[in-house]
């Protein structure tokens, strides 16, 4: 069955992406803010993209210090990621609030914050104001990983070192689960939907599901008529 949604889902529907805990720094003052919306923009020259709404702290502190660090969380920093989306930093250090630890950049002003999987260090390219949001678009300078969470794309060896997506409200999910995509075509073109290799993987894992379930079967049945031989004796 399909369900007609309403077009604000749109954005639902394209996340999860990894979440971004973006920091900026301006005459001293520090902010982050867990930001949903990102992009990869461009490879050559190296671009990426995050969306801000205007009248936010964030949108200010990008304008004024023209630079700002992107902070891949993982679920180790999930209540802290929580944390800083739903405090202002007009009025309040949100980052000395959440407890968070910071280190300094290589290339820009921003702090980058300990415990993250990856952090982009990115100066101010262009700002483009896209309906009620807008735009920044910022030029990769310099870019750092946790080895054990990416090696030239993520690892997703373990849950602790995968990123955190946000699907709404105050719900997270983590990434997890890589599938490798074996595409085969026949003679004519078309897709090959299952491989050979694939039909004896499936077959096998269904022959090994059946032997499971008779013998979870055989099992309930022997313990059923155990139960029942005991009660017999009980009676008499």
């Amino acid at each position: 069955m399909r369900r007609l949604c309403d077009p604000a889902d749109a954005r639902r529907m394209l996340n999860p992406g990894p979440v971004a805990i973006v920091t900026t720094s301006w005459r001293g003052i520090t902010n982050a803010a867990p930001i949903a919306w990102t992009a990869p923009l461009s490879i050559n020259p190296p671009l990426v993209g995050i969306v801000v709404h205007p009248q936010r702290h964030t949108s200010e502190m990008i304008r004024f210090s023209d630079g700002f660090a992107i902070n891949i969380p993982g679920p180790r920093l999930l209540k802290q990621t929580a944390f800083l989306g739903t405090q202002s930093g007009v009025n309040n250090n949100k980052l000395e609030s959440s407890g968070l630890q910071l280190f300094n950049p290589m290339m820009i002003d921003a702090p980058l914050i300990e415990g993250c999987l990856a952090w982009i260090e990115c100066t101010l390219s262009d700002v483009v104001r896209t309906g009620d949001h807008s735009l920044f678009v910022g030029n990769v300078v310099k870019v750092q990983a946790d080895d054990e969470a990416y090696a030239q794309q993520w690892l997703l060896r373990e849950r602790e070192f995968s990123p955190l997506t946000f699907i709404g409200g105050t719900r997270y999910a983590v990434i997890g689960d890589p599938l490798d995509a074996v595409v085969e075509v026949d003679v004519n073109g078309g897709l090959v939907l299952e491989t050979v290799e694939e039909r004896e993987r499936r077959e096998e894992e269904t022959a090994q599901e059946a032997e499971e379930a008779k013998l979870e079967g055989d099992e309930g049945l022997t313990q059923k008529k155990r139960a029942e031989a005991q009660e017999h004796r009980s009676v008499f």
